[in-house]
């Protein structure tokens, strides 16, 4: 039998060597391309969460520059309470602001009372915003999940010296100096912290 005729095929080692050659390389390959693919998934719903995020704080801070109060009118007011939720800030907020009228829906008047609060749902907190007519004659109106997956939400206003937690225009007779809104979320296990500063300019009617 000749060297070339003996040299045509493999060896058992030979094809069990190859084996598990291919087998750690596509472990590697496979590791590689789920790692890539979840990072993907976690940039996009990181992505998707700050759109959220800054959409809610656009929002707070357009409707506390136009919140309204009078002494006149009880129904114009602006309350901020201070409470606190397993250690970690759950501020309340109620206001008076002007809003564009809806005309899809009903007449309305473009003063709107709005209700921010922190809600604990199976252990994960919920901002929620609930919208009211000034002149609207619903009693119960339901609150609508406004931002999900938040840590904390809290409201402070400046009173021309110092920050504080609570406000009531039924008590301070005028609305603060300035509000600043801070919202924390959970990016990738850690707690991250986004502030919103905002003046209201309008005083009422």
């Amino acid at each position: 039998m000749s060297a070339i005729f003996r040299n045509k095929g493999f060896t058992l080692l030979e094809v069990l060597i190859a084996v598990v050659l291919l087998g750690i390389l596509s472990a590697a390959l496979y590791g590689s391309y789920f790692g890539v693919i979840q990072a993907r998934d976690r940039a996009s719903a990181g992505m998707e969460s700050r759109r959220e995020l800054g959409a809610t704080l656009d929002l707070i801070r357009r409707e506390i520059s136009s919140s309204m109060f009078n002494r006149t009118d009880k129904r114009l007011r602006f309350v901020v309470e201070d409470r606190d939720n397993f250690g970690a800030p759950s501020s309340t907020l109620e206001l008076t602001t002007l809003a564009p009228p809806d005309v899809q829906s009903r007449t309305e008047s473009g003063i709107i009372i709005v209700s921010y609060r922190m809600v604990d749902n199976d252990k994960k907190f919920t901002l929620t915003r609930q919208e009211r007519d000034l002149f609207s004659e619903e009693v119960t109106i339901p609150a609508y999940p406004q931002m999900e997956r938040i840590s904390s939400f809290l409201v402070e206003c400046f009173d021309g010296s110092k920050w504080v937690k609570s406000w009531d225009t039924s008590i301070n007779g005028a609305l603060p100096k300035g509000v600043r809104v801070t919202v924390q979320v959970e990016e990738e296990g850690k707690p991250v912290e986004f502030t919103m500063l905002s003046t209201p300019r309008v005083s009422g009617p």
